[in-house]
């Protein structure tokens, strides 16, 4: 067996990022050979890929990247099992060279990427090469092409969740950080949709139960610990707010006024104002899922589509994509 001199291991480390004793191991493996060393890691790093394929990979760093004209770019997370990985600088700088590959050959998804060359081997090949390293699963977990006039990222502190942002300012200055703002409600709020307007109606027939189900179980925990009841909505989708479903709500209002004794020559300052609050109250589902129908976090007296239209007419939200570990 040939001799393995410490300078040997030093360099299949600082080639490798492989452990100490492993370089060792695969230099004994390979009677001093290099490139047998590197084959040696390589099959290791499958081996262990294999044995931890059903390993949750909860943990890991999210990251965004723009091309030079600022009109596509790419939010990508790098999974791992372990914060400890997640936060070294190895793997972080991957997460970095991986997001940067996926935008130069235009991948949109992680299957796309995987296909990709990297260090003289896939991308999928690299990853299991990284899972052997760190005894860790390593994977991308998910992965967006974002394309549009203008776009804004935003990285949530930690970088365990990431938004990129396509939208039209319509030339009005302030663009760029007012949508990024956008960017940080999406991260915070985790809207799954756009608008109302894209809601299944069977689905949100089914959701409607549960809410009114889950409101209703939610009272009875109020009421043993004397607790003011929610109220339990009759919809929860403006897609369920017909015009006959308003008309008859505003003649409710106006019953409950007259009850009340308010003169009538005031009610037309009254009404608009319980007929938001009863929009507010039966579309939770909106508010849940779509980001124009949300309470924008900067000022929550305005929907997301409400801040957008006082900031400027020509202003829109075009697409996002929100990305988060775990």
């Amino acid at each position: 067996m040939s001799t393995i001199s410490a300078s040997d291991v030093a360099e299949l480390r600082k080639q490798t990022g492989a452990g100490l004793m492993d370089c060792k191991k695969a230099l004994q493996e390979s009677n001093g050979d290099y490139e047998g060393a590197l084959d040696y890691l390589r099959k290791k790093g499958q081996k262990v890929a294999e044995k931890r394929a059903d390993k949750a990979a909860t943990e890991g760093c999210v990251v965004t990247v723009l091309d030079a004209a600022g009109t596509t770019g790419v939010v990508m997370a790098l999974s791992c099992e372990t914060d400890f990985v997640a936060k070294n600088e190895q793997f972080t700088e991957l997460a970095g060279r991986l997001a940067k590959l996926a935008l130069e050959s235009k991948s949109s998804t992680p299957e796309e990427l995987n296909a990709q060359t990297i260090d003289g081997m896939t991308v999928e090949a690299r990853l299991v090469e990284q899972t052997g390293k760190t005894g860790e699963k390593i994977v991308v977990s998910s992965l967006y092409l974002v394309s549009g006039e203008k776009l804004s990222s935003y990285i949530h502190a930690g970088a365990k969740i990431g938004v990129l942002l396509s939208y039209q300012d319509g030339g009005k200055e302030g663009g760029a950080e007012f949508f990024r703002m956008v960017a940080m409600h999406i991260a915070a709020m985790k809207p799954q949709g756009m608008n109302y307007t894209e809601l299944d109606p069977d689905f949100v027939a089914r959701e409607t139960e549960a809410m009114q189900n889950q409101i209703k179980t939610e009272n009875e925990d109020r009421a043993r610990l004397g607790k003011p009841l929610k109220t339990v909505p009759q919809f929860v989708s403006r897609l369920q707010l017909t015009p006959e479903v308003m008309a008859a709500a505003e003649e409710q209002i106006k019953a409950e006024l007259k009850a009340e004794g308010k003169p009538e020559k005031i009610w037309d300052k009254i009404i608009p104002g319980k007929l938001d609050r009863f929009i507010a109250d039966n579309t939770l589902l909106d508010q849940e899922r779509c980001l124009l129908n949300q309470f924008y976090v900067v000022d929550e007296t305005k929907t997301v589509d409400a801040a957008i239209k006082a900031f400027g007419d020509k202003a829109s939200v075009v697409a996002f994509r929100r990305v988060a570990i775990g």
